[in-house]
């Protein structure tokens, strides 16, 4: 395809595994003509310079190298377009951000942030889960009941010995209603996906499990689709995404609450919406033309 613009969609050797978006967008975008490739972010010779676009997909093995990947996105963006941005690379692959998000007025599920020497002062009533603030597919991540104190703080310990910070959040009792992830794509909504909940077990970290069960497609109700926009409008310098999938879930209250606003490596369950498959590779082929 000498000539053609050279795309590359920036994956993993998980997400070339397991990664489902990924062939479709190669085949939609090679349909219109697009020299487009898959390249793990980490591949020691690929030449990202040649590329007109890189389009960050299913780096879902960042977490364990975290510094470096914020390097390599810096150096991508030096040398083409990428998309999302680095900035928003480095922001929003630490859920730190979600303390600035709650600061600016998005009702958010509670968060609590414990970084290594802190006290770790965990919920005396009620379920609740840790997890660390840089991680992927619920990696490390583990739901416990109040039974369970000495379980989370040596889960609290083993994040903070390997350099991380924890994050302390309730169990939220109506997450059996299911997780609600909206797609935006170009600053749009696209289409939605309601999906069963994650942390079935509890009492312990479980890396095995599936992260998306029970997959359905999801009207979201107009306090849904508010709540995303606010969320995307707080996220810095959000006029420049490509896509977005804010994850959503009900509070005790009833109310809608931001679980997580994803930016960099979104499953966007292209999948279930052939619409947004067509807008997502649309947008990629004239973002990169």
């Amino acid at each position: 395809m000498t000539g053609t613009t050279r795309v590359a969609l920036a994956t993993s050797d998980p997400g070339l595994a397991w990664d489902s978006d990924l062939p479709l967008v190669l085949g939609a975008l090679r349909a219109r003509g697009v020299d487009a490739v898959a390249a793990a972010w980490d591949a020691p010779d690929f030449d990202w310079s040649r590329c007109a676009a890189v389009v960050i997909r299913s780096t879902w093995d960042y977490a364990a190298r975290w510094p470096e990947y914020l390097a390599w996105a810096d150096a991508v963006q030096g040398a083409t377009r990428l998309d999302n941005p680095a900035a928003l690379v480095r922001w929003n692959t630490d859920k730190r951000y979600l303390g600035e998000l709650a600061g600016r007025g998005v009702p958010v599920v509670p968060t609590r942030f414990i970084g290594p020497g802190e006290a770790v002062d965990l919920p005396g009533n009620g379920q609740f889960v840790v997890k660390p603030t840089v991680s992927a597919g619920a990696r490390d991540t583990a739901r416990y009941a109040e039974h369970h104190h000495d379980a989370a703080a040596g889960h609290v310990a083993a994040l903070h010995a390997a350099g991380s910070t924890a994050m302390v959040q309730p169990y939220l009792t109506r997450i059996d209603e299911g997780e609600r992830a909206l797609v935006f794509l170009g600053g749009a909504f696209s289409h939605a996906i309601r999906k069963g909940p994650v942390l079935t077990d509890v009492g312990g970290v479980d890396n095995d499990r599936v992260p998306h069960p029970d997959l359905v497609p999801h009207l979201p109700s107009a306090a849904e689709l508010a709540l995303a926009e606010a969320a995307l409008a707080a996220a810095p310098g959000s006029r420049a995404l490509l896509y977005a999938r804010v994850d959503i879930a009900t509070a005790d209250d009833g109310a809608p609450v931001v679980m997580e606003l994803e930016l960099v490596e979104p499953n966007l369950f292209l999948g279930h919406s052939e619409h947004g498959l067509r807008r997502f590779t649309d947008l990629v082929h004239e973002r990169a033309t």
